[in-house]
């Protein structure tokens, strides 16, 4: 079914990723989403034999998410990011490393219900900024993040995905997908 909304994205750094789990921290709010792109890349290989394909393999890379959001607070960005914050004003530095999170949000259905996803294990790229001056017809300007996911270590998991109308669907997982990251 198709969806017609985004609201409630949010992140929570990954803080363990090993053959025993993994663990995040608490669930964050980002800003009020505007649009989000999900782009896993994929390999096909195909095996020939007797003049004809006899076997196909597919294999997943990296899983690519584009947002586009209202604001990008300091403290956010920061945080995203790995900078530091100090009397309100973010410092950026050379050396500062990006931390693994998830990422998670909700859209709507055509039908009214939602839709849930949360992408398990990715770092943001450096945000790009655009600024233009005022004119007689007012344009806003949007922060625009890149962001690249990977399946985790522990369980090769990249994302989960949950749909309300669905037979099964418990209404507490709704409740709770954004109090933690879904396991």
């Amino acid at each position: 079914m198709a969806t017609i909304g985004l609201k409630n994205l949010v992140y929570s750094k990954l803080t363990k990723d090993d053959e025993i789990g993994a663990a995040y921290s608490e669930v964050k709010k980002i800003a009020p989403a505007i649009n989000a792109r999900i782009s896993p890349k994929t390999e096909i290989s195909n095996l020939y034999a007797d003049d004809g394909a006899v076997e196909t393999v597919t294999s997943l890379g990296e899983i690519e998410v584009e947002l586009e959001i209202s604001d990008l607070p300091i403290d956010i960005q920061a945080d995203l990011q790995g900078h530091t914050v100090n009397a309100g004003v973010i410092i950026k530095k050379s050396t500062d490393t990006a931390p693994y999170v998830a990422i998670g949000f909700k859209s709507e259905k055509a039908n009214g219900s939602y839709r849930y996803k949360w992408l398990y294990k990715g770092k943001f790229s450096l945000f790009e900024e655009e600024f233009k001056t005022k004119e007689d017809k007012v344009e806003f300007q949007t922060p625009k993040l890149k962001a690249t996911f990977v399946k985790r270590l522990f369980d090769d998991a990249w994302e989960a995905t949950a749909d309300e109308d669905a037979v099964d669907f418990n209404p507490l997982t709704a409740t709770n997908w954004f109090t933690s990251v879904f396991e």
